[in-house]
């Protein structure tokens, strides 16, 4: 018989509401789904999520370990610490075999995490330049070009504000990156564009007004609409412009909304600037994760 949860049993939705506002919408999500799969895992086995103990943790972690990636799983088990600590039960997660039960999944999938294909200038200017003269043209074009230099994540690029940006003597504009995932609390990186690059933000902000109080926005019956783009929208538009460009389904595939990022750095790096330097432009605090971005340039370098 499948377990019932009772009426006395912890409501750990409600508990995660004390999360909001100190989290990022994406974690937020990503928690509410990781616990829910516990919970239906638990329930599946006839057996109360909380308070769990060291065994039925262990053995969700291998389950999964059979049908994710490590990642994932490590991250589910993180979820499952933070809903215990918010209501306030023991917690099972720090026992030593939960740590073992982790290796035996890394163990298991010795594999190299997925690496997105890097959005680099070649691209980047043939994108652009196959961007239809439309509402949504302007506003793509200045996307792209400004991710691109920006060295943004996806989350980073939607999230600016039309009070982020601030023109130049020069013509460039200066532009706060005020949250980012390195960055929870938002203290900001400061980054600056090229000429070009202003040009097509302002030909954007020329059709989109000066209402709106996002940088980028929907465009709806050829109106601009006052709320944010979802990040989903960064990726289709690199997917959607790569398919214009008649790339084949396989590249096209290796596009992501996060694409934008890591052609930039690869992209310096083949300029020649040192880790350090790529480092403090696109905001790394690991040098780990950059150095997968920039194996392909590597690469590409020495052929």
């Amino acid at each position: 018989m499948a377990y019932m949860e009772s009426p006395r049993a912890p409501d750990w939705r409600s508990e995660f509401e004390r999360l909001e506002g100190a989290y990022a919408p994406g974690t937020m999500r990503s928690y509410y789904s990781d616990v829910q799969a516990f919970v239906d895992w638990c329930e599946s086995r006839g057996q109360a999520p909380f308070p769990s103990d060291v065994e039925t943790v262990c053995a969700f972690i291998e389950a999964q370990g059979k049908e994710k990636a490590a990642s994932t799983v490590r991250r589910r088990l993180y979820a499952i610490r933070k809903v215990h600590r918010l209501l306030r039960l023991p917690d099972p997660t720090y026992d030593e075999d939960i740590n073992l039960s982790l290796r035996r999944v890394r163990r298991a999938k010795l594999t190299r995490p997925r690496q997105a294909k890097g959005l680099t200038r070649d691209f980047l200017d043939r994108f652009i330049a196959g961007e239809p003269d439309t509402p949504w043209g302007l506003r793509n074009k200045a996307m792209l070009r400004l991710g691109y230099e920006l060295l943004t994540r996806r989350s980073e690029l939607v999230a600016l504000r039309s009070e982020d940006i601030s023109p130049r003597y020069d013509g460039t504009l200066q532009v706060i990156v005020r949250r980012s995932k390195s960055d929870p609390f938002g203290q900001g990186r400061l980054a600056f564009t090229s000429r070009r690059t202003a040009a097509l933000v302002e030909a954007w902000l020329d059709w989109r007004g000066p209402h709106i109080s996002w940088l980028f926005c929907p465009i709806y019956q050829g109106k601009a609409i006052e709320r944010d783009l979802s990040t989903t929208t960064v990726k289709r538009m690199i997917k959607t412009a790569a398919k214009r460009e008649g790339l084949d389904p396989e590249t096209i595939g290796e596009f992501s909304g996060h694409s934008l990022r890591v052609g930039a750095a690869q992209d310096l790096l083949k300029m020649g600037h040192d880790t350090a330097a790529i480092m403090r432009a696109g905001g790394w605090k690991s040098i780990n994760v950059l150095a997968r971005y920039l194996e392909q340039a590597e690469h590409n370098v020495w052929a």
